[in-house]
């Protein structure tokens, strides 16, 4: 049995998704949150298997949810439930983690399809979004807002957080900005943490998505 939560601000829309999957024998809803934060208390209390998570809710949005509970609980699932005019907040949920995503349209039968394959470690696009997300052109950027703890960076761990999108290794971070690597060290583990990021790959996509944020470097 799968385990679901549904995540939507629309109890309206977690209504209908509750009595299309509730059909299906092998999905069990779990609850339903109408925000982010409720979303990351029930994964705590509930432990889903999959997450149907919409982007755009107060208090919290799927984006910065997806986030804290792919920190809180990497194993648990997110698909994102999405519009076509949600496609930079949609990349930004990718990169914390989310599985795939699909339009709110999307048949009953495609849905729980795509719930069984990321549930198995798959990743699930929507063929009516894709071609839009990497076909998005550069004229009208929409950048998703920024975590938080982004802006809070210092601006010594802004210009390293730069360097590492660059693919700079530490030794040549130390000669760029003039201090030792054990310093860039102590920047770089500062950055992964107050980011909630693995690892400097994960750093180099957030400094690329944010990168105005940054300032100039």
């Amino acid at each position: 049995m799968i385990k679901v939560l549904l995540v939507d601000d629309q109890s309206l829309i977690r209504q209908g998704l509750r009595a299309l999957l509730e059909l299906e024998a092998d999905l069990e809803i779990l609850g339903e949150a109408e925000n982010g934060q409720i979303a990351i208390d029930f994964v705590k209390q509930l432990q889903p298997d999959v997450i149907l998570m919409d982007i755009r809710m107060p208090i919290m949005d799927g984006v910065a949810a997806t986030r804290e509970i792919y920190k809180l609980a990497p194993e648990v699932k997110v698909l994102v439930l999405t519009t076509f005019d949600d496609e930079e907040y949609v990349k930004a949920a990718i990169h914390y983690g989310a599985m795939g995503y699909l339009l709110k349209d999307t048949p009953s039968e495609e849905l729980a399809v795509a719930i069984r394959a990321v549930h198995k470690g798959y990743t699930h696009l929507s063929p009516g979004i894709v071609k839009k997300i990497i076909s998005a052109p550069s004229l009208t950027p929409i950048q998703p807002p920024p975590p938080p703890s982004i802006t809070e960076l210092t601006p010594r761990e802004k210009e390293v957080l730069q360097l590492i999108a660059k693919g700079a290794s530490n030794k040549e971070i130390a000669q760029r900005l003039y201090i030792s690597e054990g310093t860039v060290k102590n920047h770089v583990t500062n950055i992964l943490n107050r980011l909630n990021l693995r690892d400097r790959t994960q750093a180099a996509i957030i400094a690329n998505t944010f990168s105005s944020y940054l300032g100039n470097g």
